[in-house]
């Protein structure tokens, strides 16, 4: 699976992806919203393996896609769309980026991407989203592609 946007080149996931994802996963500025844990390395290991287990399920219903800059090749984060209910269409997205990429405009070009492939390649009827509300920029993201909060919690 692929998908190209003017800067990224949006692909499925391969098993030696993970020391990239581990090494923005150690960055204190990413850290900031998601804290580190004891068994990180094994956590990203993990992870970037039920990535790839994914792409072979039938039918498939989750689609993580790395996201790689067209210009110089570097893996900056993933983007994916994940059907929650085939019978109801209805999916969740979700993004990261290396904190390095972070206020360029990767994560509304890679969102913009998923969502449209989710509408017209997959026929869904909804499309939603979690962030963690402290996280401004991730919050600006999803509004600028048309999503709306349903709920604001407050501690």
């Amino acid at each position: 699976m692929q998908l190209v946007t003017e800067r990224l080149t949006m692909r499925d996931f391969r098993e030696d992806d993970w020391p990239v994802v581990a090494a923005y996963w150690a960055d204190p500025r990413y850290q900031r919203y998601y804290p580190a844990n004891e068994s990180q390395e094994e956590t990203v290991r993990k992870l970037v393996a039920s990535f790839v287990a994914a792409q072979a399920q039938q039918p498939r219903r989750k689609w993580q896609l790395a996201l790689v800059t067209r210009d110089d090749g570097s893996l900056i984060g993933h983007c994916g769309i994940r059907v929650n209910n085939p019978e109801l269409r209805e999916a969740n997205i979700g993004y990261e980026l290396n904190p390095d990429y972070w206020g360029q405009g990767y994560a509304s070009e890679a969102a913009r991407a998923i969502l449209r492939f989710g509408f017209e390649e997959l026929g869904l009827h909804r499309v939603w989203a979690e962030c963690v509300a402290d996280n401004a920029n991730s919050v600006r993201v999803l509004e600028e592609l048309g999503l709306r909060r349903e709920a604001h919690f407050r501690e």
